[in-house]
């Protein structure tokens, strides 16, 4: 049997078909031309691409053809988890279509923006550059590769671009379609490759959000759901080609687990080193874990941290320590909500304080409770008199008047906005202190309260905070992450002299 082959999901394709088909001459093609771009488990830079067993056999039943010779399918999708070096592949057989295709072939690189495409499309420009034989019968333009003696181009296309008139696609490659915001591109291009005799259009991704921006399930997820069907038979299509890597039963699959960790990854223990997973695991929220690294579709929010991991990380008793530099973190509200102020420490190990929290009362209506921005000014203002502080992590939305006012009397207020940019790195880092003892806290009931109320919410970047219901408060939560995120920082930086009190 063939390593890593076959996936979980695979739709019908026949020996005749792969016999009949160009997968294995894409191979040698690639395999003779194809170089890797960046130094990796793989190989090193500028060398020749060995195709892996499963990406042989993949190209195989990709490109399959019919008895005259015609690609079987002219759709299909590809999920593989991070890092089995699907993007190199692809790139591939890209290249393979751009010389090897029809006269006048029109190759697009597609990714969900417009700096996104550009990355893919110059990882295949750069094997063009790197190979002697192909850069002789090409010319290489900023978004355009040429083959002259054919017409045929190469070029970069993102799913947000505003003009698309005049395209005739004979292969698309479509880069991570669990970012793209719609299906609209997707679909413009499948009509206009409509009078191609044989176009391809292939969808190369891992999994992600299940909805797009309008709310109905997003591309990767229909794609996902028509191959499933067309594999168990329940929809027949033979134009259409799907190959899924995810674990045999993904409903059951223990995420910890060394063999479901193989059967999701077909690249294991060669293009991806078992150790990298088997730490990765211990830092890695769940969801982003099973998401990323195991290829699975998982609800929209998850448990964020397990409550023996926070439990373990207590040091009842522990107070804040005058000498040390601290960061504040402050989620702030106006109404119908909490408000909190977290202190971390810098140095020498982090360590989390609920410095102040302001709770509605269950009793009292959203309308009728107000948190008082002078409460919350004095609580920063008091703690940085009495304490090295070396910035207050503030999210601006409610917070412009007291930053202003704080900022006008020498504190060192820092805007941290709670977009997916910020909080993505910094809930996984959090995460990732907890799981592995890099922080620790008093044991606080209120903190710990608001810890366990926060869930994931899964983002194309990674996970971010959010909360698992709409009545639970996760403010001193998010503090906690602004707060840590930005001590971890600053303990990245050089040296600087401790100050307390006013004059920052």
């Amino acid at each position: 049997m063939t390593a890593g082959w076959p996936p979980a999901i695979l739709t019908p394709v026949t020996k005749l078909e792969r016999d009949h088909g160009r997968g294995q001459h894409c191979i040698r093609f690639i395999e003779s031309f194809g170089r890797i771009t960046k130094d990796s488990v793989g190989g090193r830079s500028g060398e020749l691409i060995v195709a892996r067993p499963f990406q042989r056999a993949l190209l195989r039943n990709l490109l399959a053809a019919q008895v005259n010779g015609r690609y079987k399918h002219r759709q299909g999708i590809i999920g593989l988890p991070r890092k089995q070096g699907k993007s190199s592949i692809m790139s591939g057989v890209a290249l393979y279509s751009l010389v090897t295709g029809p006269g006048g072939g029109e190759v697009y690189m597609v990714a969900g923006t417009k700096d996104q495409a550009k990355i893919v499309f110059g990882a295949a420009k750069r094997m063009i550059e790197m190979d002697p034989h192909i850069s002789k019968i090409a010319n290489l333009f900023r978004d355009a590769v040429e083959i002259p003696k054919t017409g045929s181009v190469m070029r970069p296309l993102a799913a947000d671009a505003p003009h698309l008139e005049g395209l005739n696609p004979s292969l698309v490659v479509a880069d991570e379609v669990h970012v793209w915001p719609d299906r609209d591109l997707w679909d413009v291009l499948a009509l206009a490759g409509g009078a191609r005799v044989e176009p391809l259009m292939v969808a190369i991704t891992t999994a992600g959000k299940r909805t797009d921006t309008r709310g109905d399930d997003s591309l990767a997820y229909r794609l996902y759901q028509y191959a499933v069907q067309v594999a168990n038979g329940s929809i027949e299509d033979p134009t259409f080609f799907g190959a899924w890597w995810q674990p045999k039963d993904p409903i059951s699959a223990d995420h910890t687990d060394p063999v479901i960790w193989k059967q999701a990854n077909p690249g294991f223990g060669d293009l991806i080193d078992p150790a990298d997973f088997e730490a990765a695991v211990r830092r890695t929220p769940e969801l982003e874990f099973r998401t990323k690294r195991l290829n699975m579709w998982v609800d929209h929010t998850s448990q964020w941290i397990p409550i023996d991991a926070w439990s373990n990380r207590a040091v009842p008793g522990v107070k804040t320590d005058p000498d040390a530099q601290y960061v504040l973190g402050v989620d702030a509200s106006f109404s119908g909500d909490s408000t909190a102020i977290v202190a971390c420490s810098v140095s020498p190990a982090p360590t989390l304080h609920l410095i102040d929290l302001w709770e509605r009362p269950d009793n009292v209506e959203d309308r009728q409770w107000r948190v008082n921005p002078l409460d919350i000014e004095a609580s920063v203002e008091r703690f940085c008199r009495s304490h090295s502080v070396v910035e207050v992590a503030y999210d601006p939305y409610r917070m412009q008047r007291s930053a202003a006012v704080l900022l006008d009397q020498g504190l060192p207020m820092v805007e941290f906005p709670q977009s997916p940019a910020r909080l993505v790195p910094a809930t996984s880092a959090f995460y990732e202190a907890v799981m592995t003892g890099g922080l620790s806290h008093p044991g606080d009931p209120n903190l710990t309260r608001h810890i366990l109320n926060a869930s994931v919410k899964n983002d194309p970047r990674g996970v971010k905070i959010t909360k698992s219901a709409f009545t639970k408060k996760i403010d001193a939560a998010v503090a906690s992450v602004m707060a840590f995120g930005r001590a971890q920082w600053h303990q990245q930086q050089p040296p600087r002299k401790k100050r307390r009190g006013y004059g920052f």
